[in-house]
């Protein structure tokens, strides 16, 4: 199921039910306001009834042009009758001519209201009671006044309201969910549009994600091009590991089959060991060049301090002779974003290459600026040469032409820093010796 038709179909229920929660709530709400109001209305007529009213020996009079004019109408709906204690009607209305109204069973006490509903074969009926004690020339008499109207005119007023209600409420439902369904398509268009350049990338019609995008997905799509650069620049180093590796087997090679064909027997053992060796030390730098290329530095997270503070505790085991005092200018809750072998790697070349050259002082800084992780490690000792820093970073350097401390480390700090975008700087410290700064 798409996202689309997810989103839309749970919007749709949860539409559906609040309308029927507010028809609900609606039609309930005017059915107490509709029977409040008839109630009142029957009130009233009963007080329009007892002011009316006489009594002449024993009898009930009731002028009727002072009456509801339904009340004079036969099978109007609305019905009055005058009761006395025992339930004996005195008085009856004209619209209750040839109409069989519900039995009223019930005996009120003087003063006591009632307000109920009655039923009568089929029908129902609204009925209000109200009690009085009548006062005559000889003596007072009780009366219960009562109202009695059908439920026709009041379901129908109900229904004409249910009716327009449903009609209403259904007809913003369509509006809204076509509404929702127009939000939705503009909405969504940002991920169906990445998914149509993904597909362009697929098919090798683009390198990357191009277009902008807003910000709840735009870590998606920079992480998704981050992971499409690292894939290129992975083949390539691959490719350029393999070029390297023949290109540095050829003088091996070459000596090897040289040796095998001059020279004495002894002399040749030594000329072969001494390529093998030459030989296994190209393999392992390439294959390490290559295997630093291909790790992702996305996936994980690495306390900086803490990698620091395990290599330095190895060097000053290793160079305790030297007695080197270490500045830490550090945040502890500094992170690396990468792999953890990598800054290891970076940190312990460029650490060990500081304790080896320093006199007596090293100064390790670090900081988050921006983007970027940036180290810089000092030390008091002899520095380098400008015109050796070149050489230093030149693309390709093999371990033959390394140097003490300054070979093939230094080249795997450069091809790991290349992997993170980075850039190594080497310049003269304010301590005395060298400066070397990693932007990764």
């Amino acid at each position: 199921m798409s996202l689309n038709t997810r989103i839309s179909l749970s919007a749709a229920i949860v539409l559906l039910s609040f309308i029927c929660l507010t028809a609900f709530a609606l039609e309930r709400a005017f059915f107490e306001s509709t029977e409040s109001a008839l109630r009142d209305t029957m009130n009233s007529q009963l007080y329009a009834l007892m002011a009316a009213a006489e009594v002449e020996n024993q009898q009930v009079i009731m002028p009727s042009n002072e009456l509801d004019a339904l009340l004079g109408l036969p099978a109007s709906g609305i019905y009055a009758t005058i009761s006395d204690s025992t339930g004996s009607i005195l008085w009856s209305s004209s619209s209750s001519l040839s109409m069989t109204l519900p039995n009223i069973k019930q005996v009120l006490q003087q003063g006591e209201r009632v307000f109920n509903k009655l039923n009568q074969d089929e029908s129902t009926f609204y009925h209000a009671a109200y009690t009085v004690l009548w006062p005559t020339n000889s003596e007072s008499i009780s009366l219960t006044f009562n109202v009695i109207t059908d439920l026709q005119s009041f379901n129908k007023q109900i229904n004409y309201y249910r009716i327009t209600l449903w009609t209403w409420l259904l007809a913003m439902a369509v509006l809204l969910l076509c509404s929702q369904a127009i939000i939705l398509r503009w909405g969504l268009a940002p991920l169906r549009k990445v998914a149509k350049e993904l597909n362009q990338i697929e098919a090798g019609k683009q390198q990357k994600i191009e277009s902008e995008y807003p910000q709840e997905i735009e870590r998606l799509t920079t992480n998704i091009n981050a992971l499409l650069e690292q894939e290129r620049q992975q083949k390539i180093r691959y490719r350029d590991a393999m070029g390297n590796l023949a290109h540095s087997l050829k003088t091996p090679l070459a000596v090897l089959h040289l040796s095998t064909q001059s020279g004495s027997k002894n002399q040749n053992k030594e000329v072969i060991q001494e390529q093998l060796n030459r030989m296994d030390d190209i393999v392992q730098y390439q294959l390490q060049w290559a295997i630093t290329s291909a790790d992702s530095n996305l996936t994980t997270s690495v306390n900086f301090l803490n990698t620091v503070n395990r290599l330095l505790n190895s060097l000053q085991k290793v160079y305790a002779d030297k007695a080197i005092n270490v500045d830490i200018d550090v945040h502890k809750s500094l992170l690396f974003k990468g792999d953890e072998g990598d800054l290891m790697e970076v940190l312990g070349n460029l650490l060990d290459n500081a304790f080896k050259w320093a006199n007596q002082h090293i100064s390790i800084k670090a900081e988050q600026r921006g983007q970027q992780l940036v180290i810089q490690i000092d030390d008091d000792g002899i520095g380098i040469s400008p015109d050796k820093v070149d050489a230093l970073l030149q693309r390709g350097m093999r371990a033959d032409q390394s140097t003490a401390g300054q070979g093939i480390g230094l080249s795997i700090v450069r091809n790991i820093v290349q992997v993170y975008g980075g850039k190594l700087t080497f310049e003269k410290s304010s301590l005395g010796g060298t400066q070397v700064s990693v932007r990764l």
